[in-house]
């Protein structure tokens, strides 16, 4: 009989629409981060760094890439007999086939895939943070607290609290109540969506919540485990942890990766992220290029100057071309005598010479305010921008776009260029 002390699964299946055209063709968890990274690794890296070797991804929309990436866990070290890494799409089934409709619903529907590990303890993870986390010290804070629910929390400032779930402890941090997202909170311990449930208590609380629509652990697997008495405790992380699920946070993560001392730091020995890694060659930096305070991916041939940028694998810059406080993910070509400034350019896009983005005056954005903002320029993956054209703040660029779709070589501040079809 296999058995496993504690399995994880990580909920990967978010589309993350708050993301805009990043998440167009690719789900949130499999968006590029700090250059040869996928924000994934993140928490698979936690997994194995934790001794934690039997992951099951529960995906669901827009799979394709996260299923590449993963294949069969080998930089992570999951490639195992035993356990290692599994893929959880939802499925047919003989009768109600249905989508995940919910973070429980979607344990509930791959209770035969935990219990043939036959775990003591099940960590539910979320797969679209960036955070480092030894879940194995969550873990004996459970056991030594006779939890069946250990709910992973960081304290907010109070006047963001209402933003979240929040958790009322006593002393001993044994949760009294919670709270989500409460105009008045009577706590700063917010949820961080991170669980570790013993392995009864979780199993009865999805079977009897089972026809519960849209089951999801905050409204109904928690509220039902408290009512039923079971002890909940919550366990404090003070480390590093963002959401970035909104292309600002998400802008924000990136640049506060090239701090001087970043509070995120990628270069720890004892605590690696691994990635999938493509052979690629090392970085060329040209004669008259210039790069200060920034991530430069391998592969990449910089002939022009980058400063406070993230630059993926196999990007080319041209000379002459400059590139401020921007996101350059893999694969992307950047011409010559560019003017690029808070632009996330995303992966396989082309822009030509002589091209000014990001300059001008902020104005709303037309289509989606919400989302393109804060003075941010967002090209979309596989997209290609002509010659000398410039292009304002708060601009969204997607699809193979030509010289005519810029009246008078310009994309004015706020507009979007929605295109169909793709750099080729």
């Amino acid at each position: 009989m296999i058995k496993k002390e504690m399995i994880a699964m990580l909920l990967a299946g978010g589309q993350g629409s708050r993301l805009g055209i990043l998440t167009a063709k690719m789900a949130k968890p499999a968006v590029s981060f700090g250059g040869k990274y996928r924000i994934i690794d993140f928490p698979l890296s936690n997994c194995i760094n934790s001794g934690v070797d039997t992951v099951g991804v529960l995906t669901q929309y827009q799979p394709l890439r996260l299923n590449t990436h993963i294949g069969i866990g080998i930089p992570w070290d999951l490639d195992k007999n035993v356990g290692g890494v599994t893929i959880l799409p939802p499925y047919e089934k003989s009768e109600n086939s249905e989508w995940y409709t919910g973070t429980a619903n979607a344990i509930y529907q791959n209770l035969d895939y935990m219990e043939t590990f036959h775990p003591d303890y099940v960590l539910i993870l979320s797969g679209d943070h960036i955070y480092k986390m030894d879940y194995e010290t969550m873990l004996d804070f459970h056991k030594e607290k006779g939890a069946d629910v250990t709910i992973a929390v960081m304290p907010v400032p109070m006047e963001e609290a209402k933003r979240f779930g929040i958790m009322i402890t006593d002393d001993d941090h044994k949760i009294t109540d919670f709270e989500e997202k409460p105009e008045n909170p009577r706590s700063n311990l917010a949820s961080m969506g991170i669980y570790i449930f013993s392995w009864e208590a979780l199993k009865s609380a999805l079977i009897e919540n089972a026809t519960q629509p849209g089951l999801d652990f905050g409204k109904h697997v928690i509220p039902y485990c408290r009512d039923k008495g079971k002890p909940l405790y919550a366990y404090e992380f003070n480390g590093y942890w963002k959401d970035v699920g909104t292309l600002t946070s998400y802008w924000e993560a990136n640049m506060e990766l090239i701090d001087i001392v970043p509070d995120f730091n990628l270069y720890e020995e004892y605590w690696k992220i691994y990635t999938r890694n493509t052979a690629l060659p090392p970085q060329y930096l040209g004669t008259n290029s210039e790069v200060e305070r920034s991530i430069i991916g391998e592969g990449c041939e910089i002939y022009g100057a980058v400063y406070n940028s993230v630059i993926g694998c196999g990007v080319t810059i041209g000379e002459g071309t400059v590139i401020r406080d921007s996101i350059i993910m893999n694969n992307c070509v950047i011409g010559s005598n560019c003017d690029l400034e808070k632009v996330i350019m995303a992966e396989d896009s082309v822009v030509g010479n002589g091209c000014r983005i990001g300059e001008g005056e902020e104005r709303e954005n037309e289509t989606a305010p919400s989302i393109y903002r804060d003075g941010l320029v967002v090209i979309g993956e596989k997209s290609k921008v002509p010659d000398q054209i410039s292009a304002g703040k708060n601009v969204l660029i997607s699809g193979n776009t030509v010289a005519e779709d810029y009246p008078n070589g310009r994309l004015e501040s706020g507009k979007s260029l929605v295109k169909a079809g793709e750099a080729r």
